[in-house]
């Protein structure tokens, strides 16, 4: 039987770069060490104006290309998860399928996911392989978050960072892709989102509320209730872990690292012990990126793979959570590294 393999992983992070520092010039009242204590961050990078997530997108792809020695003609499939398109249409995918000169013979399109984006299209990807559709995927994620972020919002603003990732799934490669556990409640919806600027309701209405926690909730840009996308997460994960356990017929004793969306520090860390992971085998590391969204777990991932945090032979458990609500995770069997 056919299956799918990963084989290879870029990335590319925009050169502007906010610092904590920089942060707590705007909001005196915070300090730079509890703002690095809270999140886990000390910087993020940031797109500048005019820059865009199909910007990105094309840096990772071309890095991807270059460091892997991958020829556009090569790629019969594209994906580009982002929440942030060039334009409502045509999709970003199409433009960057003309820029990176991939056949037109290749399919192309957008997908609209957050912090599941990534595992969403590993098994988009792995079906398109396994049905015989497809050989070479090139899965892009992008995002720029922080266009959306109002100069005001101290919380979302120490958190999220731009970024772009490239991953090509092939017939064959270092790591085996295992079987999918996904979940959706949309019920959750308006705990992560920004409500204007699309059909349902185009132009801006400057409203803004405060709510429970004392963050204020501004129609016009991107609005994160922190206590409920927590709880949904502690809910979530636990239970989405030990079912990728039974899905891939996996003991939990048999995983060797679990690379998980790299929301921030305070939430992975209460994650980790929840779940009862070992330290040395649960993967943390946003001091320089921050929460770039769809990108986190390549990110990691390559990172992982360049620290020789993953080896030959090992298990490796990754899952994405957040904005939806959406979820999902698999597991990675490396093969050679």
């Amino acid at each position: 039987m056919t299956t799918a393999y990963i084989k290879g992983i870029s990335y590319y992070l925009p050169e502007a770069v906010l610092t904590n520092e920089q942060l707590v010039e705007d909001f005196p009242e915070w300090s730079v060490d509890k703002v690095a204590q809270k999140v886990g961050v000390l910087s993020r990078h940031v797109t500048v104006e005019g820059e865009t997530a199909s910007d990105m997108a094309y840096r990772a792809a071309k890095r991807l290309f270059d460091d892997y020695n991958i020829e556009p003609s090569q790629i019969d499939f594209l994906m580009l998860c982002t929440q942030s398109p060039d334009y409502f249409l045509p999709s970003s995918a199409c433009l960057l399928q003309h820029k990176l000169s991939i056949p037109t013979t290749a399919g192309a399109f957008d997908y609209n996911l957050g912090c599941s984006g990534c595992i969403y299209g590993l098994a988009l990807a792995k079906s398109l392989i396994v049905s015989g559709m497809a050989k070479n995927v090139l899965l892009i994620t992008a995002e720029t978050y922080t266009k959306y972020l109002h100069p005001a919002d101290k919380s979302n603003r120490s958190i999220f960072g731009d970024g772009a990732s490239a991953c090509l799934i092939s017939t064959d490669g270092f790591a085996e892709i295992g079987d999918f556990v996904l979940g959706t409640d949309g019920s959750g919806a308006e705990s992560l989102i920004v409500k204007t600027g699309a059909a349902r309701q185009k132009e801006k209405t400057g409203a803004q509320m405060v709510d429970d926690e004392g963050h204020v909730n501004r129609d016009d840009y991107l609005y994160m209730n922190g206590g409920a996308i927590f709880n949904f997460t502690l809910d979530v994960v636990p239970r989405l872990l030990d079912a990728i356990f039974v899905k891939n017929d996996v003991a939990q004793g048999e995983v060797d690292y679990y690379v998980l969306h790299q929301a921030n520090k305070f939430m992975l860390n209460t994650i980790r012990k929840v779940c009862r992971i070992e330290k040395d085998k649960f993967y943390i590391n946003i001091e320089e990126t921050g929460n770039t969204v769809s990108s986190t777990v390549f990110i990691a991932l390559k990172d992982c793979l360049d620290n020789q945090k993953i080896s030959s032979g090992q298990v490796v458990a990754i899952a994405g959570f957040g904005v939806g609500l959406s979820w999902g995770g698999t597991i990675l069997k490396f093969s050679k590294v």
